[in-house]
C-alpha cells in the first residue's frame, strides 16, 4: 500500500484526542490530516480526498453523520469508522446506512480502529463495539449529552430529560462533569 493509499482524515473536535490519534496512526505509516468540523472537512476534500476516515459522531456544529455524506461524495470507496462516546442503536444504524463501514465506542484502541478501517473488504459485516454499562452509567451519559446540547443550562436539560430541576441538580452534585 503506497503512502497515497494510506491517506487518513480524522474528524475530531477534541484537539488533544485528535492529536493523539494522529500520532498513533502516523507511527503506523499513515499520512494523517485532522479536521475539527464539517466546514474543515469540506474545505480539505478537493485537494486530496482520503482513503480512510475516522469521524467523531458528536462535533461542534453539524454532526459526524453529515461528515460521512461529504466524505463519501468525495471518495465513494472510502472506509469510514464512526467513533463515539454516546453510542446508540439509532445512530449506529444511521451511520451504517449513510455508508460508514464500522461504528466503535470510545474508548477504542488504535488496533481496534485500524482493524475496522482495514476490515471492510475482509468481511462486509459491521463491527459494533459492545461495552457493559450499568444503568447509572447510561443515565449519566444521557445527562451529560443533554447538558452539552443545551450549553450546560440545567433548567433546559431537566426539561428535556423529563425530570425536576432539583433532581437533576442533586445528580450533578454527586458526580463531576468532565
Amino acid at each position: 500500500m503506497s503512502s497515497l493509499d494510506r491517506l487518513l482524515m480524522i474528524v475530531e473536535d477534541d484537539v488533544s484526542f485528535g492529536r493523539a490519534l494522529r500520532k498513533s496512526f502516523e507511527r503506523r505509516g499513515y499520512r494523517v490530516t485532522v479536521r475539527q468540523s464539517l466546514e474543515d472537512v469540506e474545505a480539505a476534500l478537493p485537494d486530496a480526498p482520503p482513503c480512510f476516515a475516522i469521524v467523531d459522531l458528536k462535533l461542534v456544529g453539524p454532526s459526524g453523520l453529515e461528515c460521512i455524506k461529504s466524505l463519501l461524495r468525495a471518495n465513494p470507496s472510502m472506509s469510514i469508522v464512526v467513533l463515539t462516546g454516546y453510542a446508540s442503536i439509532a445512530t449506529a444504524v444511521e451511520a451504517i446506512k449513510l455508508g460508514a463501514c464500522h461504528y466503535l465506542v470510545k474508548p477504542s484502541s488504535v488496533d481496534d480502529i485500524e482493524a475496522a478501517l482495514l476490515g471492510r473488504e475482509a468481511n462486509g459485516r459491521t463491527a459494533f463495539s459492545e461495552r457493559k454499562n450499568s444503568i447509572k452509567t447510561v443515565e449519566w451519559e444521557r445527562i451529560h449529552e443533554t447538558l452539552m446540547e443545551v450549553n450546560f443550562n440545567v433548567s433546559e436539560a431537566a426539561r428535556r430529560l423529563g425530570m425536576h430541576r432539583r433532581t437533576l441538580a442533586r445528580k450533578l452534585a454527586k458526580r463531576q462533569i468532565t
